[in-house]
C-alpha cells in the first residue's frame, strides 16, 4: 500500500565453484645417471628416480667439496701471483687422483642477459592506442522548469507522457495539456466536466497522434491531437476510475480501480478482447515489454503479474486465472515499472513506501534476480536507451531522481529540485531529456541521459538543446 491522493481517492490497506581436485602423485620418468659426489664405492647401474637430485650428506665427502668451491676462486682472486712448477704439479696430480679425471659438473658462468620486457611494451603500446572512456557528465540541475498548477498529488495515477511526434502531454486536474517540445508552445487538448473528472491517466499511441484519456469516472477517451477531435468514448469497461494505460499497436489496455485489466481493439465497436483477473485492488501500473508478448501489471495489492498473449484467450473460463507469473515480493503498492531494452526479458519494478526496493526480474522464469533498497518511495522508473543504466524517481524523504549503473546498481548521480515526491516521469523520443512532475507542482526537464554517440554532433544539438526556449509556464 502506499500513500494516495488527498482528494479523490481513499486510504488503501497497507562457488566457489568447488576448487577442481588436483591430480593424485604419479611416478615420474627415470632419469639419467649422474654419479654422487663421493668417494666411495660406486654403483654405474644404479638408478635415480624423480623429479629432482636429492643430495645424501652422509656420503659426502665435506673436505673435498670445500676444496673444489675454495680453490679455483683463490687463483681468480690472485691471478698475479706466481706459482711453482711443483705446486702446479702437485694440485694437478690431487685433482686426478680425487676426481679420476672427471670435469666439474656444477660450474659458475656469467650471469645470463635480462629478457626483454616485450610484453610491457605491448601493453603500453595498447593503452595509448585505445584511450580510456571518459565518464559521461551529468547536470545536476534541471534544464528547464515548467508550472504545473493543480497536478493531482495521488501515487496510483499516471498523468505524464512524452509522445513519439515530440509532444508531451500532462494532466492538471480536469484539463489535458499538450506542450510541442520542438517548438515549446503550449495547448490544451480537453478539458473534462467535473462529473466525469478529474483526468486519471494519459497515454500516447504509438503513432505519436492519438492519445488515451482515462477518468475518474471509469470512461476512456480517444482523442485525434492533430484536429483536436473526440474520436470515440468507452464505457462500461470499468466500474471505478481508469489509473493506468498501456499500448500495444492498435490495442488499448486500460487498469482500474476495480481491479480488472482490459485490453482494447480500438477499430471494432465491441472493443474488449481480453480481461485479465489477479489483482484485488487498484490497478496502479501497467507495461508492455518492447515485443509485445508480455505485459506487466502492478497493483495496489502488493501485487506483480507477468501476463504472456500468447496464455490470453477470448472466451474467458469462470475463475480463471491467466497470469504468467504471480510475484509476491514487493512489500507495497507496485506502481514503477520498467522493460530493459537491450533484454527483452528483463524488468524492472519499484515498490511504494512500505517498500523501497527495485528489483530486477528474469520475466520467463519469475526469478527475481536483484533486489535493492533505495530507502524511499520509489515512484517511477526509466531506462536509459543508449547505455546500461536506470533512473528511478522517488517520493518521501529527499524526492529525489537517482541514476543507477547495471549491473552493479552504483549511484552515478543524484538529482534534486523538486520539493515534493516525484510521482510521474517521461522520456522524450530520442533517450536524451527525462520529464518529471511532482507534487510540488513542477514539471523539470532534465539532460540525465545524454547524446548518443552514434548521433552526429550537429543533428544532437538541433534536436535537444533547441526544443527549450523562453516559456516558463505550461499555462
Amino acid at each position: 500500500m502506499d500513500a494516495g491522493s488527498n482528494s479523490i481517492s481513499s486510504k488503501k490497506s497497507v562457488s566457489r565453484r568447488a576448487a577442481a581436485p588436483r591430480p593424485a602423485l604419479q611416478e615420474a620418468g627415470s632419469r639419467p645417471y649422474m654419479p654422487p659426489l663421493s668417494s666411495g664405492p660406486r654403483n654405474p647401474s644404479a638408478k635415480c628416480y624423480g623429479d629432482r637430485f636429492i643430495p645424501e650428506r652422509s656420503a659426502m665427502d665435506m673436505d673435498l667439496a670445500h676444496y673444489l668451491l675454495t680453490e679455483p676462486r683463490k687463483d681468480k682472486e690472485n691471478p698475479a701471483a706466481a706459482v711453482s712448477p711443483a705446486k702446479e704439479a702437485y694440485r694437478r696430480l690431487l685433482a686426478e687422483k680425487l676426481l679420476n679425471n672427471r670435469t666439474r659438473i656444477l660450474a659458475f658462468r656469467n650471469k645470463p642477459p635480462e629478457p626483454e620486457n616485450t610484453l610491457a611494451d605491448f601493453h603500453s603500446d595498447a593503452v595509448q592506442a585505445k584511450p580510456a572512456k571518459q565518464r559521461r557528465h551529468i547536470p545536476q540541475s534541471s534544464e528547464r522548469t515548467l508550472d504545473a498548477p493543480e497536478l493531482v498529488d495521488d501515487y496510483y495515477l499516471n498523468l505524464l507522457d512524452w509522445g513519439s511526434s515530440n509532444v508531451l502531454s500532462i494532466a492538471l486536474g480536469s484539463t489535458v495539456y499538450l506542450w510541442d517540445a520542438s517548438s515549446g508552445s503550449t495547448s490544451e487538448l480537453v478539458t473534462v466536466d467535473e462529473d466525469y473528472g478529474p483526468v486519471t491517466s494519459v497515454s500516447w499511441a504509438p503513432d505519436g497522434r492519438h492519445i488515451a484519456v482515462g477518468l475518474n469516472s471509469s470512461d476512456v477517451q480517444l482523442w485525434d491531437t492533430t484536429s483536436n477531435r473526440l474520436l470515440r468514448t468507452l464505457r462500461g469497461v470499468h466500474e471505478l476510475r481508469v489509473g493506468s494505460l498501456a499500448w500495444n499497436n492498435t490495442i488499448l489496455t486500460t487498469g482500474g480501480m476495480d481491479g480488472k485489466i482490459v485490453n482494447n481493439d480500438v477499430r471494432i465497436r465491441n472493443s474488449v478482447v481480453q480481461t485479465y483477473h489477479g489483482h484485488e485492488q487498484e490497478v496502479c501500473g501497467l507495461k508492455w515489454s518492447g515485443s509485445g508478448q508480455q505485459l506487466a501489471s502492478g497493483g495496489n495489492d502488493n501485487l506483480l503479474h507477468i501476463w504472456d498473449v500468447s496464455m490470453s484467450s477470448s472466451v474467458q473460463s469462470a475463475g480463471r486465472t491467466q497470469w504468467l507469473h504471480r510475484l509476491q515480493d514487493h512489500l507495497a503498492a507496485v506502481k514503477a515499472l520498467a522493460w530493459c531494452p537491450f533484454q527483452s526479458n528483463l524488468l524492472a519494478s519499484g515498490g511504494g513506501g512500505g517498500d523501497r526496493c527495485i528489483k530486477f526480474w528474469n520475466t520467463h522464469t519469475g526469478a527475481c534476480l536483484n533486489s535493492v533498497d533505495t530507502g524511499s518511495q520509489v515512484c517511477a522508473l526509466l531506462w536509459n536507451k543508449n547505455e546500461r543504466e536506470l533512473l528511478s524517481s522517488h517520493g518521501f524523504t529527499q524526492n529525489q531522481l537517482t541514476l543507477w549503473k547495471y549491473p552493479s546498481m552504483v549511484k552515478m548521480a543524484e538529482l534534486n529540485g523538486h520539493t515534493s515526491r516525484v510521482l510521474f516521469m517521461a522520456q522524450s523520443p530520442d533517450g536524451c531529456t527525462v520529464a518529471s512532475a511532482a507534487a510540488d507542482e513542477t514539471l523539470r526537464f532534465w539532460n540525465v541521459f545524454g547524446t548518443p554517440e552514434a548521433a552526429p554532433k550537429a543533428a544532437a544539438k538541433a534536436s535537444h538543446t533547441g526544443i527549450f526556449n523562453s516559456f516558463n509556464h505550461i499555462r
